[in-house]
């Protein structure tokens, strides 16, 4: 159906940890300390930005590009939970528990080491971090790292939090992900949260962040805000303003738009100029498309963009509110996607068809609306990756490399408007956090127990414009359902298993080829043997499992979804025959009772006849 699917890139193997405490700091930290804001967009693909090549609209966070610096070689994991995981923490995801999520790990690894699908306790956040150095700290929107009361988020750091505990939900109502849910498990400070009569998911996140920020300014404390929009997760939902407002557009299809973002993307300099691209296998041919797969294929496209803008727009509204009370100048801002466009068609079946034909209303012109259930597919997901290779859930660039902006206004330590092209990654981001806040991190020590070390370095050398990597020539492994890489420099080695690929290594150089069109294995034989050797000591430091013979996640996400409701139609079924057989109990009691009352009855008219 769809999927909420899950990679990690995972470096701990010689990449030296940060230097920091050895135990939790407590000292206070000082007003005149940073404000920070995570804004955290969900399947945003490399060029779904507009400074990184959109077409769409969202001039707020190109505003937020233009006053900071961008990374245009920056990665993530394939999926949500485990960039979440690393996000937060600054580990590796298998270190923290997040080797798969709960909608797509094979029945054989589950409780195995580091494939927990929830965020584990031997990891520190950076709220935890903050928290204790006298920082606010607030959350709203998906979390996805664990719903028992000792894995929310206010468990791990946060003041306040209005969360998701799932991979995503209705963006109108309070509703689930039909099929894969059986609810939406909102939760407003670890109890059951209400969403307001005219929610939308954007707003309302970002309004809840407002309020947070308001309620406790007397503090004089500054503040971390991490902002999860659902956007662009399926389902693909905007107001109506919004889609209209590209009513005119993707008509001529994502082949069409692919090119246009590459070349866009080239202008900016964001990628280098003549990079060839592929087509991807599952790319379906835009001209063979009949009048009403076209006519539906525009209109979520439309979709896609308005919510993208509707986003984008929000954001807007929290840095005008930062401005308007003056703490704009004193913020640093953090955007980024937590993985590569969603590719998953989720009418590819017929039993889905035919159950999503029951649960929503997916008429064409309904498409993106409420009551819609609504994805881009592997089309215009090429597109939203322009000009990588492959997308969401795999090891491709197109699956890791996403836009990643930090920004602090008028601040000499961020470079204003300039890009970085040298090598990130998603560990890096609490390193650098702590590095700009003057905040500790920890060394693998925290309140007295061991924990997992920070596996990422800091990024303010290159913020300041240091050329090239921090990294160097640090090997950082991935691998995400049986998917895997191995970054080292300029270099990739990388692996993708069916259906994405053939399950064959290969070696590209991803500074001059990001599209991966020129396999250099045959080429650069040492190094092709040397990643590999880098890669198994990675597998064997983060303990991977390979994956079961014949695993697929797209199969193992259709298999979830199916076993939910299986359980869900079990427990229904059993209530069914448990009132039922409660009633036939009532009518058989009912029934003896009546006849002994006769019996009665009948022996007192004896007696009396007597």
């Amino acid at each position: 159906m769809r999927r909420a699917f899950a990679a990690g890139i995972a470096a701990a193997l010689v990449a030296a940890p940060l230097a920091a405490q050895t135990a939790a700091p407590t000292a206070p930290a000082s007003p005149r300390h940073p404000n920070i804001v995570i804004l955290l967009a969900d399947d945003w693909g490399f060029s779904d930005v507009g400074a990184f090549g959109a077409e769409f609209a969202t001039p707020n966070i190109d505003a937020l590009a233009h006053a900071g610096m961008r990374f245009s070689n920056f990665h993530v994991s394939g999926s949500c939970s485990p960039t979440r995981a690393m996000l937060q923490t600054g580990v590796m995801n298998h270190r923290a528990g997040l080797g798969n999520m709960p909608e797509t790990i094979p029945d054989a690894h589950r409780g195995k080491p580091g494939y927990d699908t929830v965020m584990n306790h031997s990891v520190v956040t950076i709220a935890e971090m903050l928290k204790a150095a006298g920082y606010r700290t607030y959350l709203t929107g998906k979390w996805h790292l664990g719903s028992d009361p000792t894995r929310l988020p206010e468990a791990r750091g946060y003041d306040r939090a209005f969360s998701l505990a799932d991979a995503g939900a209705d963006n109108f109502d309070q509703e689930p992900i039909k099929g894969l849910y059986d609810k939406a498990n909102w939760t407003d400070n670890g109890k059951p949260g209400v969403l307001p009569k005219d929610y939308y998911s954007s707003r309302f996140v970002v309004q809840k962040m407002i309020d947070y920020i308001d309620a406790d300014r007397a503090s004089g404390k500054p503040f971390f805000a991490s902002v999860n929009f659902l956007a662009n997760h399926i389902p693909v939902q905007a107001p109506d303003s919004d889609i209209a407002r590209y009513q005119a557009m993707y008509r001529e299809g994502w082949t069409a738009l692919r090119a246009a973002r590459a070349k866009r993307a080239a202008a900016l300099g964001i990628m280098p100029a003549g990079a060839p691209m592929v087509t991807m296998a599952t790319t379906p041919d835009w001209q063979k498309l009949d009048s009403d797969e076209r006519k539906a294929a525009v209109r979520v496209m439309q979709a896609y963009a308005g919510m993208a803008t509707a986003a984008d727009r929000e954001i807007g509204r929290l840095v005008a509110h930062l401005k308007a009370t003056g703490d704009y100048d004193n913020t640093i801002f953090v955007f980024l996607s937590d993985n590569g466009p969603e590719p998953t068609n989720p009418y590819n079946r017929l039993r889905n068809r035919l159950f999503l034909g029951m649960e929503y209303d997916t008429s064409i012109g309904n498409i993106g609306r409420r009551h819609s259930f609504s994805a881009i597919g592997p089309g215009w997901a090429s597109a939203a990756a322009a000009p990588l290779s492959g997308y969401k859930f795999s090891a491709t660039e197109g699956g890791l490399r996403v836009p990643l902006i930090i920004a602090w206004p008028g601040h000499p330590q961020v470079r204003a408007g300039a890009i970085s092209n040298g090598l990130a990654h998603v560990t890096d981001i609490v390193p650098t956090l702590t590095d700009l806040a003057g905040v500790p991190g920890h060394g693998g020590s925290w309140g007295g127990r061991t924990v997992e070390p920070i596996a990422g370095r800091s990024l303010v050398p290159m913020l300041a414009g240091g050329a090239g990597s921090v990294h160097g020539d640090a090997p950082i492994g991935y691998e995400l359902s049986g998917n895997a890489a191995l970054f080292r420099g300029d270099y990739k080695l990388v692996r993708n298993l069916p259906p994405t690929g053939d399950g064959q290594w290969r070696l590209f150089d991803i500074a001059g080829d990001p599209g991966e069109t020129r396999d250099l294995a045959a080429a650069m034989p040492d190094r092709f043997a040397a990643m590999k050797a880098d890669y198994a000591a990675f597998a064997k430091t983060n303990q991977v499992l390979e994956m079961p013979a014949g695993y697929t996640a797209d199969e193992q996400i259709n298999l979830y979804a199916w076993r939910q409701q299986g359980r869900k139609r079990a427990i229904q079924a059993g209530l069914v025959l448990g009132g039922a057989i409660v009633a036939l109990s009532a009518l058989v009691w009912l029934f003896v009772r009546r006849r002994r009352a006769r019996r009665v009855d009948q022996a007192n008219a004896d007696m009396i006849g007597t």
